[in-house]
């Protein structure tokens, strides 16, 4: 990508990739595979961490993932939800990433201020994901490396207040002084021109890449997303402050059902429906009607089955095609 020389190195300098675009952590789905497709395809990836709770099976991951992304680097993805990586694990999961040897994780869920010390002395960059500047302002203040901010349009958890990608990245330049990312619908190259434009050091992609070919979930999930619009993903479990986007179903109708129903809904009311496990049947099964399927705007650049490199290269030409259209502006106050 012909970006400008300065950013360009910046981003290389901070996360050691060829290009400036993150692969968020997918529950169950960013395993050794696809993380090492991403680094071999010059991007970030990260392996969740969650998706492997024994210790001894998360360090066969990461170990496989080093093995087959060839010296390019990669990272892991902690999620700090009680409800994927109980609190008193969260120290030992960093500690079998810091034994290792991973350069690079990704945090959320909570503040991981209380495991930045150990991630510092270890030379581990931290990229804490939020769902708004507000949020990022915070992560800024206690030293993390970088943030990682999605939008409303994100699949996924966009947070409550529910503010858009464009504002974040635009409020963002005016807020912090270390390196963010901008996430939230991104799934155009010409989606990255214009965050970086807006001083990003670059984008976090999810659902656009939920179709590659190094993804293990069934061809019949893959197909239902490509059979989606932007149009066919709505949000859940408000009720609880756990805001989710996700493809539309029987699930999603149901929870939606019961947060009109009662007046105060416990998230033990939703377990039954929500649980992670169902996710994972559809993943397996490619039934997409039931389980909360994370899925964001960016579903309108969802078109067909192939290997993650060849998404990543369509992304490139885009973003190159965006810069050419540019050149023409000049200074943007001489006519």
């Amino acid at each position: 990508m012909n970006m400008n020389k300065n950013t360009r190195k910046n981003f290389e300098t901070w996360f050691g990739t060829r290009l400036p675009i993150v692969a968020g952590g997918l529950m169950w789905l960013s395993n050794a595979e696809y993380v090492a497709a991403a680094a071999n395809a010059g991007i970030l990836g990260f392996i969740t961490a969650a998706s492997f709770p024994d210790d001894n099976d998360l360090r066969k991951e990461i170990r496989k993932c080093r093995d087959l992304a060839d010296g390019n680097p990669f990272g892991v993805n902690v999620s700090m939800l009680p409800k994927l990586i109980p609190g008193e694990k969260t120290e030992d999961v960093f500690k079998l990433i810091i034994e290792e040897g991973v350069k690079v994780v990704e945090t959320s869920g909570r503040n991981p201020e209380p495991y930045l010390p150990m991630l510092k002395e270890a030379g581990v960059k931290v990229i804490h994901k939020v769902p708004a500047v507000k949020y990022a302002i915070k992560a800024q203040k206690i030293g993390v490396d970088a943030v990682a901010i999605v939008g409303a349009e994100c699949g996924g958890h966009p947070g409550m207040d529910m503010i858009g990608t464009f504002v974040n990245a635009a409020l963002a330049l005016e807020k912090l002084n270390i390196p963010f990312l901008i996430g939230g619908g991104v799934g155009h190259g010409s989606q990255i021109i214009a965050a970086m434009a807006m001083g990003a050091a670059g984008v976090v992609i999810g659902t656009r890449f939920l179709v590659a070919e190094e993804i293990w979930a069934h061809v019949g999930y893959k197909q239902a997303l490509i059979e989606a619009t932007e149009c066919d993903t709505t949000l859940c479990m408000q009720s609880v402050r756990n805001t989710v986007r996700s493809l539309k179903n029987k699930t999603t109708d149901k929870v939606q059902q019961i947060e009109k129903q009662l007046e105060v809904v416990d998230i033990q009311d939703l377990l039954p429906i929500v649980s992670g496990k169902i996710g994972w049947e559809a993943y397996a099964t490619g039934d997409v009607s039931h389980g909360i399927l994370a899925a964001g705007h960016s579903l309108a650049f969802v078109n067909k089955i192939e290997p993650l490199s060849h998404i990543v290269a369509s992304l490139e030409k885009e973003a190159n095609q965006a810069l050419m259209r540019t050149k023409h502006l000049g200074s943007f106050c001489n006519e």
